[in-house]
């Protein structure tokens, strides 16, 4: 294991860099997080092991205010998690390794992913979005944030949540956001997996993620949760399965 930082236009990211025994040249995953975790959470990491367990390396780095990245959490926007992981992105490409570049990530992760993925319809071979939280910028615009409601015309300068608080400025980011449109832009395989009792994120979103996309499989895992607290191990092996099938 490597751990270093990628800078992002002067933003250090906190990053660890895993490779199968022996591996000289191969596939790479970026895996990234969500809101509020870090790349040390337990479903991360049997992510991370399934994916080195399907011969491929894995990349995972910590978005701004987020873990060992710089960044105040309260001021992190999902314009900034873009900005890293472009830049990101454009880092893996840069390995002279890589044969092939997948990118994955959990929750606001996820909704990254499907963003990102958008983006790079060309260099991003596959993606996996694990329990995507795509539904955030549709909630924003309807008045709706971490469970709580307010006048979407008129944003509140601040939100307390947890004993945290997040700027208004990423209500007002996230209004601008349409999921759909990178959706349709990326025609390469897509691996959904979500847990269908998920209380965080309704199982209906990656449902209707599955129908949107060109090429898209959904494993649902029985009875999880948004963090597949019960079955991290089905949700492993579903990532395994998917990676060696490509």
């Amino acid at each position: 294991m490597k751990e270093f930082y990628i800078d992002s236009d002067g933003t250090r990211l906190h990053a660890k860099l895993d490779c199968p025994e022996g591996m000289e040249k191969g596939p790479l995953c970026i895996l990234i997080h969500g809101f509020t975790g870090d790349m040390e959470e337990e479903h991360l990491i049997a992510a991370r092991d399934a994916m080195m367990e399907a011969g491929v390396a894995v990349l995972r780095t910590e978005m701004y205010g987020h873990g060992g990245s710089d960044g105040e959490f309260r001021k992190h926007t999902l314009y900034k998690w873009v900005a890293n992981a472009i830049d990101v992105v454009n880092y893996a490409k840069s390995l002279d390794f890589v044969t092939d570049l997948y990118l994955s990530g959990h929750s606001q992760g996820g909704l990254l992913t499907m963003l990102v993925g958008g983006m790079f319809p060309d260099d991003i071979k596959a993606i996996i979005p694990l329990s995507p939280a795509w539904m955030i910028p549709e909630n924003a615009r309807e008045g709706i944030i971490l469970g709580m409601t307010f006048d979407p015309q008129h944003i509140p300068e601040s939100i307390a949540f947890d004993e945290r608080e997040l700027s208004g400025d990423y209500i007002r980011v996230a209004q601008t956001i349409h999921v759909e449109d990178e959706i349709a832009r990326y025609e390469g395989p897509v691996l959904i997996v979500h847990g269908d009792a998920d209380e965080s994120v309704p199982f209906f979103y990656a449902e209707k993620a599955e129908r949107l996309y060109k090429n898209a499989k959904l494993v649902p895992i029985p009875g999880d949760d948004h963090c597949f607290n019960n079955h991290v191990d089905m949700m492993a092996e579903a990532i395994k399965d998917f990676l060696v099938s490509l």
